[in-house]
């Protein structure tokens, strides 16, 4: 039997209601307090994020079904998350947004069942997961089974990784076991004032501990994006973290069997920039912003980058080169003089590994003059630090192009993407010293007797002499050069056309590591 007209109606209108209290969340009270907090809603962050009318939303009539602790009198559909597809910018995207209006967004089993979808989801479709976090953690009511289900999307965060970009942004308290979740992911975005991420709370901290440290200072974005390094973006409030979200997925492929978006752009391929030759001191102790080369050669006003508070002797981030992104890797001589240290190690190994699983390929702007010394270096581990940087450099298979700058001394030559580590091509300024060390130190090594018979009287004298004449035999770009270390010697204003044209004729090929024997994988350092 067919149902009547006004049997529909019914149906049709319970529906709606239903889809409406789902709507509310929490509640309108709940809504309110977000509101007063200085925050937006869950579907208010979704509505700025996705285009208009694009969102399919997904399991809104969920419910946890635990009775223990009166929890069968705080239900609600959704569950304190809102899941679906969505497109951003025309591109599809797979998203979550966490609910604070309902107990806080806690975690609880049916709640992350639904995000554990929407991985599932973004690996068979082939796109980026978008989450946008504020919760307080785990659900302790629910106890092992929300630990259960939080470890599965852990599970799914591995599985993801490498396959499509996982871009959080922490919206608001993340706190426990949930932390490890964004650290997983590929990038994460925090607010300014509002947001916050922590293993153990203030409260454990103050118990164990006995320090007393508030939320903000515990794992604020001062904490975690200028000392940890947790954050790679920090925005000043939730309408620029989800434009810098946009930003980024406007560089980013779908997935890892694509190559990056080509970006518009009016800029000369054939352009040269004749103030580049006036940006590089000659004066090797001299100091410049290596930003405003990067600015000059790539795109206009194409650089997008992160981890800008942290561990800022290096520089890392996004640009277009003739409207193909591409991944840019620098030292920053403005900090540490551009030395490599353990934090900077870490933050170029993880930057170039990404890059290098979805098809950016590698510039490298080298002007440092070693390892950054010290018994804090050492016995925190920078040859294990510094091992990382080396491996993702020769592990890499993508386009790795590098150009010496200035300074290239050591070590730290060897592991800013070298010949020797693989570099496909390598070019160098006139400015540039390739040595084993400075001039002045190699001098007092190699010319300490004659340093030691000037006397106190004349041993300035002979070792400015020694040092010229160190800098002008050895610390010179032409010996690399001769031997074919370097492919060739440019001039600064021709940077943008010489990496352009190399780009050309190294795009499409994919370099094999395959070995002789059977290999399951490397091992990386620790």
């Amino acid at each position: 039997m067919l149902a009547s007209s006004t049997d529909m109606d019914k149906l049709a209108a319970e529906l709606k209601d239903m889809l409406r209290k789902a709507s509310l969340g929490g509640g309108a009270a709940a809504i309110e307090k977000q509101h007063q907090a200085g925050k937006l809603t869950a579907r208010e962050r979704l509505g700025l994020l996705l285009d208009d009318g694009s969102f399919m939303e997904l399991d809104a009539f969920v419910q946890h079904r635990f009775t223990g602790f009166d929890l069968d009198k705080r239900r609600v559909l959704g569950d304190g998350v809102v899941t679906g597809l969505g497109r951003v910018n025309g591109r599809l995207v797979a998203v979550y947004a966490q609910d604070a209006t309902f107990m806080g967004g806690s975690l609880g089993e049916a709640h992350l069942r639904k995000v554990s979808q929407i991985y599932d989801f973004a690996l068979k479709l082939g796109v980026p997961v978008v989450g946008l976090n504020d919760s307080g953690g785990a659900r302790i009511q629910e106890g092992v089974a929300s630990l259960h289900a939080i470890g599965e999307i852990f599970a799914r965060n591995v599985i993801a990784s490498g396959v499509v970009p996982q871009i959080t942004a922490i919206m608001g308290p993340c706190a426990g076991g949930a932390a490890y979740q964004p650290a997983l992911g590929d990038f994460t975005i925090m607010v300014e004032k509002t947001s916050y991420i922590f293993i153990t709370g203030p409260r454990v901290v103050k118990r164990v501990t006995h320090e007393d440290v508030s939320a903000e200072d515990l794992g604020g974005t001062k904490a975690q994006g200028y000392s940890s390094g947790v954050a790679h973006f920090v925005a000043r409030d939730e309408n620029e973290c989800i434009g810098m979200i946009k930003t980024l997925l406007s560089y980013l492929p779908s997935n890892s069997l694509e190559d990056p978006p080509r970006i518009p752009t009016k800029d000369s391929p054939n352009r040269t920039d004749e103030a580049l030759n006036q940006v590089i001191p000659t004066d090797p102790r001299q100091s410049y912003d290596m930003r405003e080369v990067i600015g000059r050669v790539f795109d206009s006003d194409s650089f997008f980058e992160a981890h800008r508070n942290y561990a800022q002797n290096a520089i890392i981030g996004f640009a277009s080169l003739d409207g193909r992104p591409v991944g840019i890797v620098a030292n920053q001589p403005m900090a540490y003089a551009g030395a490599l240290d353990m934090d900077s190690s870490d933050k170029i190994a993880r930057f170039v590994r990404f890059c290098d699983c979805f098809n950016f390929p590698i510039f490298t702007f080298v002007d440092t003059p070693g390892y950054l010394p010290g018994v804090r270096q050492e016995h925190g581990g920078i040859i294990r630090h510094g091992a990382k940087l080396i491996y993702a450099y020769v592990e890499a298979s993508v386009p790795r192009i590098t150009v010496v700058v200035r300074k290239a001394y050591g070590g730290a030559y060897i592991a800013m993407c070298s010949k020797s580590l693989g570099a496909d091509m390598v070019f160098a300024y006139p400015t540039a010293e390739i040595a084993v060390m400075g001039p002045d130190g190699a001098v007092e090594i190699v010319y300490h007797r004659e340093l030691e018979e000037a006397g106190d009287e004349h041993r300035q004298e002979v070792m400015t002499r020694l040092v010229d004449e160190y800098r002008r035999k050895f610390a010179t770009p032409y010996v690399a050069a001769e031997r074919g270390y370097v492919n060739a010697i440019i001039e600064p204003k021709d940077t943008r056309p010489t990496l352009i044209k190399a780009m050309g004729q190294l795009s499409g090929g994919r370099r094999s590591l395959a070995p002789k024997v059977a290999k399951k994988h490397g091992n990386i350092p620790l």
